[in-house]
């Protein structure tokens, strides 16, 4: 069974979406927020490019790295040894629990 990261106080952090990630954050991919009928941490229908978001990278598990969130416009993140660009409204609906 996988362990789960704790903050200081011993509780569990919280679940955020990436758009929130302040620059030099890292968070782990914990689901991907769809149409109507999409699964939390899962991709039932390709509807909104969230396909396309998956065959980037950014999958439910991976660590990812905020390189640029200047709070307007698209994002600059790093995951493993690439660096991708995401639009804001994208990134609202990746959820991530920060590290």
């Amino acid at each position: 069974m996988k362990k789960e990261k704790a903050n200081k106080r011993g509780k569990e952090a919280p679940v955020i979406p990436l758009g929130l990630l302040a620059a030099g954050e890292k968070g782990e991919v914990m689901g991907i927020r769809g149409g109507g009928n999409s699964a939390y941490g899962g991709l039932p229908d390709c509807s909104e490019g969230l396909c396309r978001i998956e065959d980037m990278g950014l999958r439910a598990g991976k660590v990812v790295e905020m390189l640029n969130n200047e709070g307007r416009g698209a994002l600059l993140l790093k995951i493993d040894e690439s660096r991708i660009a995401i639009g804001r409204t994208m990134a609202m609906k990746i959820l991530v629990r920060k590290q």
